[in-house]
């Protein structure tokens, strides 16, 4: 048993697998879930997008939840989906699409927008007259990869699918889990994710800021930062091996 004990904020079933590795581990960890998934109903303009699936040259896939809702929405209007590039932030996303037969590109030096610009697969996917784009995401969320492809000469569309939200809580629910269980790191998987922390810290923000927060990518670690957050570690990605690096190579809190 490490001297760990940790906060995991991702969705509910995310934080068990996630709480599941790291217990094997010998870490301790609490859930206390801030991301809450809402899928969007399927619309007309959305079977649209779908139906003309192969007039893309690339189809980008940014989330696990985008990821899921987006394979059960490409069956229904696809028995056998056309031959497309299918990439993904990240392994995790990669493998959802993979177990449902989509040959999915990915970096793997990284989990974020930055690392997949840099892919040489997605490169040569749009080096081709007119290429065209499909992002399937969240409602909202960052425009670099958008604005990136633009300025490389792609035509971008956006298939968002979900919906993020913090879930209900009392105001005090974070710094009495932390208090009540005695945790001395949290974790978070996503800006948005980071944002609800601060968001539901309040008042106690100060006194957790100086916590040590282990981020997913340099992004998320700016942004703490700029918050007030004293002691941020970028995992340099969102999956358990990540985490458990870092973990390993952050001196552990004395008990």
């Amino acid at each position: 048993m490490t001297g760990w004990r940790l906060l995991l904020t991702r969705p509910a079933d995310e934080s068990m697998a996630l709480g599941s590795v790291l217990a094997q581990a010998g870490i301790f960890s609490s859930s206390l879930p801030l991301l809450e998934i809402e899928p969007i109903p399927v619309s007309d303009t959305m079977r649209a997008a779908i139906l003309v699936l192969e007039r893309f040259c690339a189809v980008i896939v940014v989330s696990k939840p985008a990821a899921r809702l987006g394979v059960d929405l490409v069956s229904r209007q696809w028995p056998h989906p056309p031959a497309l590039k299918w990439f993904s932030v990240g392994a995790a996303t990669a493998q959802i699409l993979e177990d449902s037969g989509l040959h999915t590109s990915f970096p793997v030096d990284g989990d974020d927008s930055e690392a997949l610009l840099e892919l040489p697969e997605l490169r040569n996917a749009i080096a081709r007259p007119d290429p065209r784009v499909l992002i399937m995401r969240g409602e909202g969320g960052r425009e670099l990869l958008a604005e990136r492809l633009r300025g490389l000469g792609a035509s971008v569309e956006y298939l968002e699918l979900y919906r993020r939200r913090l879930p209900e809580y009392p105001a005090t629910a974070l710094a009495q889990r932390i208090r009540a269980e005695r945790l001395n790191g949290l974790v978070v998987s996503s800006g948005q994710g980071f944002e609800h922390l601060h968001q539901l810290a309040g008042a106690a923000w100060p006194q957790l800021a100086q916590l040590p927060l282990f981020v997913p990518s340099p992004r998320v670690a700016e942004l703490a930062r700029a918050a007030g957050a004293q002691t941020v570690v970028d995992c340099r990605g969102a999956s358990a091996a990540a985490l458990l690096t870092a973990l390993r190579e952050h001196p552990e809190p004395v008990l």
